[in-house]
């Protein structure tokens, strides 16, 4: 078996050709890695700015937060106050319910909301005196006890 010239020559640009298809693959192979690595590389940084800017982002989300309350704070404070005032106050109303109008202790304390020791007091101050009789003292009589 003797190979002939045209066979030879043909298997030695086979050999060729496959060298070239190998040399051709490894520079792609290559270049392909090298844009992949730059890539990632990028991404990366890209990666790491975004978590930069969320980070400043919850600071301000807290921030802004802890603002909010304050100012609900701030908010319902005068609305307590204000709150607070407009609360019905027990007192006398009308003056049928007062002393001075005749009104029994009894009644100031349910109708007004009084306790018995501060309608006592009501009453004393401003409920009509009854005058009692005047007593003539004489040189007769003596308060001696």
């Amino acid at each position: 078996m003797t190979v002939s010239s045209v066979e030879m020559l043909l298997i030695a640009a086979r050999a060729m050709f496959f060298t070239f298809l190998i040399r051709l693959a490894t520079v792609a192979f290559t270049r392909w890695r090298r844009a992949a690595q730059a890539h990632t590389a990028q991404l990366q940084a890209n990666h790491q700015v975004v978590l930069q800017r969320l980070a400043d982002l919850e600071a301000r989300v807290a921030a802004t937060n802890v603002a909010v309350s304050q100012l609900g704070e701030r908010v319902e404070r005068p609305q307590q106050l204000a709150a607070a005032p407009a609360a019905p106050r027990p007192g006398i109303r009308s003056p049928s319910v007062s002393p001075k109008g005749g009104a029994p202790r009894e009644e100031l304390i349910s109708k007004c909301g009084l306790s018995i020791h501060e309608a006592e007091l009501v009453h004393r101050l401003h409920a009509p005196q009854a005058r009692p009789p005047a007593r003539k003292t004489g040189p007769g009589h003596s308060h001696a006890a």
